[in-house]
């Protein structure tokens, strides 16, 4: 580790630091541009120059290696009038557009013009102009602002996996640009306006909306995915105006996918905001509160236990399902369940986790795929994949439908007969994992939502035995939701007790008449026409495919709008923050159930919300540990059955439109298009 000495101050630093490294660990700032932790060293702006002991010139401190007895100037008057001079060069074509810009306030270019420039300027010339770039309906351009850091293309390149953004010319003539001015086909892309420096790029959804200063910030949680990532929520009264990301470099790091971001419009579209009830001419119309609760109420009270069912949608808080079991348990019935598409998952803890956590994956030195697209199931998982391959060429075997997950794969095939084949050594690729140290398996809902999934669960186990993806303080064996409620719903146990209703049970009951109510807490992606017979009730927070077909709607709170408890697929527990209230009458997921419950004359046990998380976490201890991730023991699980032959799919259809709130999106259907068209215009060409 070498020692160096920065205006003073002796530091030592790890070996393959910078200078910029050394400076920052002996707490002196460093002005850049170009340079970010995450991506790969240009060294391009010269913002960053600092004096070296016998060194001629200015060295950037952001490509020079740290070195032992290093002797640093970050004050010297000849770095000072270097800083000054490369400010000054960048502002020679930039318009001064602050008061427009979107940036404006939260720009890197104004902090350190402010700080390092000087309040004048020698160019005197006419300042060059650049054609605004298209890159799609999330990105807006004014390539005029643009300073040539190149971060946009070192992320599209290294991060994104998408290399259509790149430079076309040479210096002063330079432009950033997408190479056949098409949508950028990225999960990630958005990525880039955060990158941006200067305002080259900004957001066009949220162009002109509002500024940084009028905005109340709140710390929150995703819920577009099962990844958790880290967001903070800006919102402008009742109105949600923008998503960022938050730093947290276990889960996202500082990324977050598009949908994550953008999706959030569809919270001000399609709102369920009062009551509604089916009437005899089969329409939905608005009701009260007391009238929705009376027919309920008239319902429970004379079905009898086994006869009425819950299923929980795939964003619910922790709390609001811990509510609704509560509920159940005390009127008796155990038909409850929190896997809307039947995945075959439960009982020992480790058979439902990503075990080897989600910061594990860089570790990983074989990686073996079933029934997942990681790139649009998680999106910002599957960029530390990518990462993973850029470092060390990780071999990726994939068993389930062929797709470009921007890393290099050997697909084995979709034929659940390949686990067979892997099981027994007779594929290439049980070679691969057999070599591994540090072995990898993910498997996805593709595979688990299956008939058949339990089998296979069991047999991916027999495969992780054998290959010792489990072993010496290792657990590779991973499963990949695709619910941002999922975990949490079966840490709780909202799932069938004995003798109880899955959801395949739900759906026959109903279709026999056996089921009374089902009651449908978010649960939209579940076939509706099968519970027909039944009275559905409906709580939620858009008009959606289960509010279509409920005969009771209650509004309930987006998870924007209330404090609630994530577990994310690596079984992190996370805390959401409310950011904004719900709209018209509508409440808290929890409040809601418990006004149900007093109804019928039940005492749930809480009445407030730190209430019914005491009673959460004396029920699951775990849930207390905030951003932590309780240990599951290896444990049996999975089945033992014959295989079908139908080949394995993926979970999902597409990235952006996945959830109640994404189909509401107009952004999301915007980015839809736009791909489809590019994909059209390839077609023809």
């Amino acid at each position: 580790m070498p020692k160096l000495t920065v205006n003073g101050i002796e530091v030592e630093v790890e070996d393959g630091s910078t200078v910029l490294h050394a400076c920052e660990e002996a707490g002196i700032e460093v002005p850049r541009f170009c340079y970010h932790d995450r991506l790969s060293i240009a060294g391009n702006c010269r913002m960053c120059l600092v004096d070296m002991e016998r060194a001629p010139k200015p060295v950037a401190s952001c490509a020079m290696p740290a070195g032992e007895g290093m002797v640093i100037r970050t004050d010297t008057d000849r770095v000072k009038k270097a800083r000054e001079g490369v400010m000054e060069f960048l502002l020679i074509n930039h318009p001064l557009d602050c008061p427009i810009c979107d940036q404006g306030g939260e720009c890197d270019l104004q902090d350190q013009a402010m700080g390092y420039g000087f309040d004048g300027s020698r160019y005197e010339e006419n300042k060059r102009a650049v054609e605004d770039k298209h890159m799609g309906p999330l990105i807006s351009t004014t390539m005029t602002r643009c300073i040539h850091c190149t971060r946009c293309v070192r992320f599209a390149t290294e991060v994104a996996g998408v290399p259509e953004l790149g430079a076309i010319g040479r210096g002063e003539s330079m432009e950033i640009t997408t190479y056949l001015e098409k949508t950028l086909a990225s999960e990630l892309s958005a990525n880039v306006i955060d990158l941006c420096p200067v305002g080259a790029l900004t957001s066009k959804p949220y162009a002109f909306a509002a500024r940084p200063w009028e905005l109340t910030k709140t710390e929150s949680v995703d819920v577009m995915d099962a990844v958790g990532s880290n967001i903070r929520v800006d919102a402008r009264g009742a109105q949600v105006m923008r998503v960022l990301p938050r730093l947290n470099e276990d889960v996202n790091e500082e990324w977050i996918s598009d949908k994550t971001r953008y999706a959030i419009d569809g919270l001000r579209r399609q709102r369920l905001d009062r009551p509604y009830m089916r009437g005899r001419d089969g329409k939905l119309a608005p009701a009260s509160w007391d009238d929705a609760f009376a027919t309920i109420a008239a319902r429970l009270k004379k079905a009898k236990a086994g006869r009425i069912a819950a299923i929980a949608g795939d964003q619910c808080d922790a709390e609001s399902m811990f509510a609704l079991k509560t509920l159940f348990g005390k009127i008796g019935s155990g038909n409850l369940d929190c896997r809307q598409d039947g995945a075959k998952i439960g009982g020992a803890r480790a058979g439902y986790l990503f075990n080897s956590t989600i910061a594990g994956i860089d570790d990983a030195d074989a990686l073996l795929i079933i029934g997942s697209n990681p790139r649009i199931e998680a999106a910002v998982l599957n960029a530390r994949i990518r990462r993973n391959w850029l470092a060390t060429r990780l071999p990726v075997g994939v068993i389930g439908p062929e797709a470009d997950l921007t890393y290099d794969t050997e697909h084995l095939g979709d034929d659940p007969a390949l686990l067979d084949a892997v099981l027994g050594g007779k594929s290439k690729f049980a070679a691969k994992l057999k070599k591994a140290q540090r072995p990898m398996i993910i498997i996805g809902m593709g595979a688990l939502a299956r008939a058949d999934g339990a089998a296979i669960l069991g047999k991916v186990r027999e495969i992780a035995d054998k290959f010792g993806v489990v072993g010496g303080g290792w657990n590779g064996f991973n499963v990949l939701h695709t619910a941002a409620a999922r975990v949490g719903g079966l840490d709780l146990g909202f799932v069938p007790d004995r003798g109880g209703l899955d959801i395949g049970g739900m759906y026959k009951a109903a279709e026999s008449g056996s089921l009374d109510l089902v009651w449908l807490l978010g649960a939209d992606e579940i076939d509706h026409a099968r519970l027909s017979k039944a009275l559905v009730v409906y709580q939620g927070h858009h008009g959606d495919r289960g509010a279509h077909h409920a005969d009771i709607v209650l509004p309930g709170a987006a998870y924007t709008e209330k404090d609630g408890i994530y577990v994310n697929t690596e079984g992190r527990v996370q805390y959401a923050s409310r950011a904004a209230f719900p709209p018209g009458e509508a409440r808290e997921d929890w409040a809601i159930i418990r006004a149900m419950a007093a109804r019928i004359g039940i005492n749930l046990g809480f009445d407030t919300l730190d209430e019914l998380r005491d009673d959460l976490i004396e029920a699951v201890p775990h849930f207390a540990a905030r951003d932590e991730i309780a240990g599951a023991r290896w444990a049996k699980f999975g089945g033992r059955a014959k295989l079908n032959a139908a080949a394995i799919s993926g979970a999902l259809d597409g990235f952006h439109m996945t959830c109640a709130i994404s189909r509401a999106s107009e952004t999301m259907g915007q980015c839809m298009m736009a791909l489809a068209e590019d994909s059209t215009r390839d077609a023809a060409e």
